[in-house]
């Protein structure tokens, strides 16, 4: 399957891009299809040896819609630039001409104005009315595109809001034309039925709130295009000993790059010389710069502070972290949540009923009252309230705007459903290595058996360990090499996950792991327990060693708790979560840990490969559980949970197993996330709920329902204004989302 996302124009409202996704996902070899109304962007998934793209774009461009392939380095956003200057010429032009338009026909119901005599209705009546006419087209013509796409999807059995505009307006205007020819005819009294000035006012009053509207969308792309303007556009590399500057374009994998002081580092990479401080702020939202030398890495986009560093170009062009933060945040911006689910199926069948309702409305006010004026009031307002527009942008201007603020300070939300899921978890799981802690454990203690040395101790462990990727057999070979101890080659080397290794050193076997294993291969720890019981009550690991079948001693490790780990537990427990801590550790140290950061529970002695069975026995109590983990070696985790939080250094921002990317390695960036979907999906429902009330009060209104009790009728004018006004508001209601700003840790120091 492929993945493929288009740029879309010609889309005015939900029932347009209900459309698309109909007709897109009835072609065979489309696996999925998704159009978001805000980005103006579907994002296809389709097998391409069934079905090519260019298939897929002809189909979309039938049904009366223009599909793009999205355009590199921003040209999409200079083409919605073009938009809004367009929109805002159009209603400027539309402006002048319904200004004297509206003044020429209301005056006459205002006896403080006076029009000159040759307009005076009463004496030149056709006059009057050929001079509105003539106002009048020149606002139709800079509205045509209401009429060509809206009559054209009318005629295809599917239309949209601009079909809604362009049978009101276009119902007034021939309404206008045969009351001219009642006029030329004798029929003066036809002049107070001129409906000119409501098409008029109605097309400026929509231009008006298109171009706010068109303006406000593009507000809510701002963080892709501060992520997209981060990249330098040029770098300086090495090249035949000289130093040259280059596009960043033409920049190599394998290229020796050179970043000094304030510059721009072009692309992702590793240092060979030099020694700096690197500000990641704009990728990984941590404000302390970081030291970088030799063997770092380095990425695109961070600002190098102090010293001059030269580095080998790893990642270019599309593969950089800043690249992928962009597509990531792209996707997730171009996907819906299911809360959108109720807005998407009324949308598919909310313009056809507004039509029927207009008709039908019209057409019994005009059987009650014999009175076509008052019927066609009552059908162009029905007809121009409905707003399927703020159905449509209710839910994806939030997603775009919240994973956008999220991008902004390092959460990436892979996507709608991921954004609304978080803020459902009951349950917050951790794993406790590198989530809690630092994940980089060291020696503490060496504690020698009766007939060995700290050092005889530590070079057998250290030997045993040298082929096991485990952190605590790298701490392990880490202090022994810190301490000079000779290590000898291991031979057969078997590793039992979570529990300890196995090799033969010398002829002879080496056994270090836990209590457990050394039980399980029938070596006696008696003599160590004591030690064992009130290291692990100090919050550390006891490893044990054996050789030949004798008990050796045992190794203390202990690995950092995060400064911020127990005031992200305490922030989650604010927000109503219960904490859970997930560990291979025994229950003492695990217990220890947990007392220090305050969790609510602990499950300790957990296998890596169990802890999505642990995830699944929370979730087996009815709980929505959100897992946070590493993404490598908590995959099954992050992927059993309902929510799949992975947290580390900004770098592997692609972890396929998480739903949510946490760019650095701070915790109290879970509550932040679980803060943002919550406030996310406050604001769709308060969307959701304006956008539904509005029409379901609204266009009641306009059917007439309130002028038999109250003689409350509602002008066209007016009910344009209002919907206008909708969809305006539901887009200014997502941008508040911008000032979202979480608590965020305070460091010490």
């Amino acid at each position: 399957m492929t993945t493929k996302t288009l740029s879309i124009k010609g889309m005015t409202c939900a029932a347009c891009s209900a459309r698309i996704e109909r007709i897109v996902q009835k072609l065979e070899g489309v696996s999925r299809v998704g159009v978001n109304l805000a980005s103006e962007k579907a994002t296809i998934v389709f097998d391409p040896r069934a079905i090519a793209i260019g298939v897929i774009k002809s189909a979309i461009e039938k049904a009366g819609f223009k599909a793009f392939d999205l355009v590199p380095n921003g040209g999409d956003n200079l083409a919605k630039e073009r938009e809004i200057r367009t929109l805002w010429i159009k209603f400027t032009v539309a402006a002048i001409f319904a200004i004297p338009l509206l003044y020429i026909a209301m005056s006459p119901m205002i006896t403080v104005v006076r029009l000159p005599t040759p307009l005076d209705p009463m004496q030149f009546p056709l006059i009057y009315a050929l001079i509105e006419l003539l106002l009048v087209i020149p606002i139709v013509g800079v509205g045509y595109r209401f009429y060509t796409v809206g009559f054209k999807l009318l005629w295809r059995r599917s239309p949209n809001m601009d079909s809604l505009i362009a049978i009101g307006t276009s119902a007034a205007v021939l309404f206008g034309v045969y009351n001219i020819w009642q006029i030329a005819t004798g029929k003066f009294i036809a002049v107070d039925q001129l409906y000119f000035e409501t098409a008029g006012v109605i097309i400026t009053l929509i231009l008006l709130g298109k171009s706010l509207e068109a303006v406000s969308k593009g507000r809510t792309g701002e963080a892709i295009k501060k992520l997209m303007g981060l990249a330098p556009k040029t770098a300086i590399v090495s090249r035949n000993k000289e130093e040259v500057e280059i596009a960043i374009d033409e920049v190599a994998i394998g290229d020796i790059v050179v970043v000094k002081p304030g510059g721009k580092i072009p692309v992702d990479g590793v240092v060979l010389e030099g020694r700096s401080t690197v500000d990641e702020s704009m990728l990984t939202g941590e404000s302390m710069p970081v030291t970088k030398t030799a063997g770092s890495a380095v990425y695109a986009a961070t600002i190098n502070a102090s010293g001059v560093i030269r580095f080998r170009a790893e990642k270019i062009g599309a593969e950089t972290a800043l690249a992928q933060i962009v597509r990531l945040v792209e996707e997730a911006q171009g996907s819906k949540a299911p809360i959108a689910k109720l807005a998407d199926v009324v949308s598919g069948y909310f313009v056809p009923i507004v039509c029927a309702i207009a008709f039908f409305s019209g057409a019994a006010w005009f059987a009650a009252t014999a009175d076509a004026e008052f019927a066609l009031t009552i059908f162009i307002s029905v007809l121009v309230i409905a707003c399927p527009c703020a159905l449509g942008l209710a839910t994806p201007t939030a997603i775009m705007v919240a994973t956008g603020r999220g991008a902004e300070r390092g959460i990436l939300f892979k996507g709608g459903e991921a954004l609304e899921m978080a803020h459902r978890a009951k349950v917050v799981a951790l794993d406790k290595t590198g989530t809690i802690t630092e994940g980089r454990p060291s020696v503490t203690d060496l504690i020698a058996a009766e007939g060995f040395d700290a050092d005889r101790l530590l070079s057998i462990a250290a030997a045993a360990e040298s082929d096991s990727e485990h952190p605590l057999a790298a701490a392990i070979v880490g202090e022994a090499r810190k301490r000079g101890v000779r290590l000898d080659k291991a031979d057969l080397f078997d590793s039992a996950a979570g529990r300890g290794v196995e090799a033969k050193i010398g002829g002879e076997t080496v056994i270090v792991g836990s209590a457990r294993f050394m039980s399980e291969r029938g070596i006696d720890t008696a003599s160590l327990r004591a030690q064992s019981e009130r290291l692990s009550g100090e919050g550390k690991t006891a490893v044990f060693t054996a050789i030949g079948g004798s008990l050796a001693g045992l190794i203390a490790i202990a690995d950092p708790i995060k400064e911020s780990s127990a005031a992200a537990i305490a922030r989650l427990r604010e927000l109503g979560l219960t904490t859970v801590m997930i560990t291979g550790d025994n229950r003492k140290t695990a217990e220890s840990i947990a007392k220090q950061i305050g969790v609510d529970r602990t499950l300790s002695e957990v296998m890596p490969q169990d802890k999505a069975n642990e995830v699944k026995r929370l979730q087996a109590e009815g709980l929505k559980v959100a897992f946070v983990g590493d993404g490598i070696n908590d995959a099954p985790a992050l992927a059993q949970a309902d929510v799949g939080i992975a947290i580390g250094n900004g770098t592997d921002v692609a972890i396929e197993s998480a739903d949510v990317v946490l760019m650095h390695s701070d915790l109290y960036d879970v509550p932040a996330a679980i803060e943002l979907s919550k406030r996310t999906i406050g604001n769709i429902r308060q969307n959701l709920f304006w956008a539904f009330g509005y029409n379901v009060i609204g266009i009641p209104i306009a059917a007439g329902v309130l002028y038999p009790f109250f003689g409350i009728l509602l002008n066209p004018i007016f009910a344009a204004a209002a919907m206008s006004l909708s969809s305006v508001s539901v887009l200014a209601n997502a941008l508040r989302l911008k000032k979202f700003k979480a608590a965020r840790y305070e460091r010490k120091g």
